[in-house]
């Protein structure tokens, strides 16, 4: 019985270090993230820098924009990794180390649920305005804004960062030259149930961040039913709908399909290379300062 067993563990670590020594995207899943992070690598840059030049000619410091500037910030890290992303895609190996596989495996984690915290921060904000809770919120000291940005930074270089550094790949033993293959990692109960309860976080979060704004464009337009198109309230409440989108079309697939692998990721390897491309659509979420800058918001 000993000896079975230690041959089944032996033909189960030679599957899983098989299964993690080539390039397992086609070439269609291939061409679907290299042109997902292309775009949000050129968008995204011409978004980051056309919306700095405009935050700089700002003069007051509203929560909004200092959550618009943090926004600017986390876009710029995920857009620094995303040409090394891009280069082991085109050539099917990575020529690296594997720490910096993991900085950038998890860099693109970090910019997702930053940005999904910068947005809701930004709809808070906006609708404590609306409902008259605040005529503005503003900080009063430059320096109070420094602050609140610096403590979320400090808490995801702290506790978030190391923990992905250290505990990330860690189940087994990895191939120098494939990165972003960290599926094993998901076999721990702990982590399966850290990731259902993310999930189920952000789908109740962005499901409550949608009927508000759409009770808010209610209540609105009957308000002004007769010049609803030509108000500018009106408009400044649709304009809310982008973070929503955003969220809607790039965050929640990922998420949603995430419940699904990890129940059957052990059924089929190209699950994982599906599950990559929708996190390549997080990264989309770079093109809305883009978006911002176009549309005059």
């Amino acid at each position: 019985n000993t000896y079975k067993e230690d041959s089944r563990n032996m033909i189960e670590e030679n599957r899983n270090i098989s299964d993690s020594s080539a390039f397992t995207h086609t070439n269609t899943t291939s061409a679907i993230l290299i042109t997902a992070y292309s775009v949000a690598f050129a968008g995204g840059g011409i978004g980051s820098i056309t919306m700095s030049f405009v935050l700089v000619k700002m003069n007051t410091l509203s929560v909004t924009t200092t959550a618009i500037i943090n926004l600017v910030i986390v876009h710029s890290l995920l857009l620094f990794t995303v040409p090394f992303r891009l280069h082991y895609y085109v050539n099917k190996k990575w020529v690296f180390r594997m720490t910096f596989c993991k900085i950038v495996s998890a860099m693109v984690h970090i910019h997702m649920y930053l940005t999904f915290l910068f947005y809701v921060v930004t709809l808070v904000i906006r609708w404590l305005i609306f409902f008259q809770w605040k005529d503005k919120v503003e900080f009063y000291r430059k320096l109070h804004a420094i602050a609140a940005s610096a403590a979320v930074w400090v808490f995801v270089m702290v506790f978030v960062v190391p923990v992905l550094c250290f505990e990330y790949g860690r189940s087994g033993s990895y191939n120098e030259t494939i990165c972003f293959k960290f599926h094993r990692e998901l076999q721990q109960e702990s982590v399966k149930a850290l990731n259902y309860a993310i999930i189920v976080a952000v789908a109740c979060i962005t499901c409550i961040l949608l009927g508000l704004q759409i009770f808010i464009l209610v209540k609105v337009s009957r308000r002004l039913s007769t010049s609803l198109w030509s108000h500018q309230e009106f408009w400044a409440q649709v304009k809310n709908l982008i973070f929503i989108c955003v969220i809607i079309i790039c965050f929640l697939p990922y998420h949603l399909f995430r419940a699904y692998y990890i129940q059957h990721m052990s059924d089929f390897d190209q699950l994982e290379s599906y599950n990559e491309v929708f996190l390549s659509l997080t990264a989309l979420s770079c093109l809305d300062l883009l978006f911002f800058v176009l549309s005059g918001s």
